[in-house]
């Protein structure tokens, strides 16, 4: 909710079975949006995705054949089974909001919302997404394994014989109207130096007494602080307020940040993360 909220998409990574898709369709049901889920394979070429354009021979003419990218909510399932030609055509697609097919500039469907997925556990036949593409999601969040608990439930509700029902809570016009008020919510300057300070510690640790230097390839973005920036507002939406706090940036810090920053090959060697960088960072700059 929190990205739909500020207008970003996701990168989920996770194992397959762990209803993905099953949570965008039961998001897009309560929305009352339109969904479709694309499985990208090896073989996939942009058109299908996007469109082409189609031969009529009985009016001798051509006529637009518009792809699943117009739905609101897109679930791309293993997005890096696709080579980078189909990638590049999406990815464009998320950050344009629109697309071109025989020419003709089509806008896209508002809102909308990607949710790519992506198995860490296999990279045989897969094409690694490149870093600048990476950085278009607002989020890259990990899909862990429920625990016993929640996994019980999951069995009681998907082995029996009810099914429960989905209300549509929202409309498409009242969500464009919340994203539109996440840009308003009052962000002090304090809180904004704040995100300046966290997202500067990734490209100059020494300047805040931070030894990350030989772990850290590249810094984040001017993105990662616009995002974390759009992020904290959403949340602090989420939480009945219309201004932000320190906490609203701590909370979604890690899944803005993480697949902005390059390790180098010493933090490979060392197995250190970024979510442990992130967290190093977060301890040492000083919250507002």
């Amino acid at each position: 909710m929190i990205s739909l909220i500020a207008d970003g998409h996701v990168l989920l990574e996770g194992v397959p079975g762990l209803a993905k898709t099953l949570m965008v369709k039961t998001l897009s049901d309560a929305l009352d949006t339109e969904f479709c889920r694309i499985q990208f394979t090896p073989d996939l070429l942009p058109a299908d995705i996007v469109g082409t354009k189609i031969y009529d021979p009985k009016t001798t003419s051509f006529t637009t054949q518009k792809g699943p990218i117009f739905h609101n909510f897109i679930l791309a399932d293993e997005i890096n089974r696709a080579p980078p030609k189909v990638q590049s055509a999406l990815l464009e697609a998320m950050q344009e909001r629109q697309v071109t097919i025989g020419g003709n500039t089509y806008s896209l469907n508002a809102p909308f919302l990607v949710l790519a997925t992506q198995n860490p556990l296999e990279t045989e036949g897969t094409y690694r997404l490149p870093e600048a593409q990476i950085d278009r999601f607002i989020f890259k969040i990990l899909i862990d394994y429920p625990s016993k608990a929640e996994e019980k439930t999951i069995i009681q509700r998907m082995t029996g014989g009810a099914h429960p029902d989905v209300r549509r809570m929202i409309s498409e016009s009242r969500i464009m109207e919340i994203q539109q008020f996440n840009r308003e919510v009052y962000a002090d300057g304090t809180i904004e130096n704040y995100v300046v300070d966290i997202v500067d510690a990734t490209r100059h640790p020494a300047d805040y007494d931070l030894d990350l230097g030989e772990l850290i390839e590249y810094g984040v973005s001017p993105r990662a602080s616009i995002y974390l920036m759009l992020a904290g507002k959403a949340h602090a939406i989420m939480n009945g307020r219309g201004y932000v706090i320190p906490e609203d940036v701590k909370v979604i810090a890690a899944d803005v940040l993480r697949h902005r920053i390059f390790l180098s090959y010493e933090a490979e060697a060392r197995e250190v993360t970024t979510d442990q960088i992130i967290k190093t960072i977060l301890g040492k700059i000083r919250s507002p």
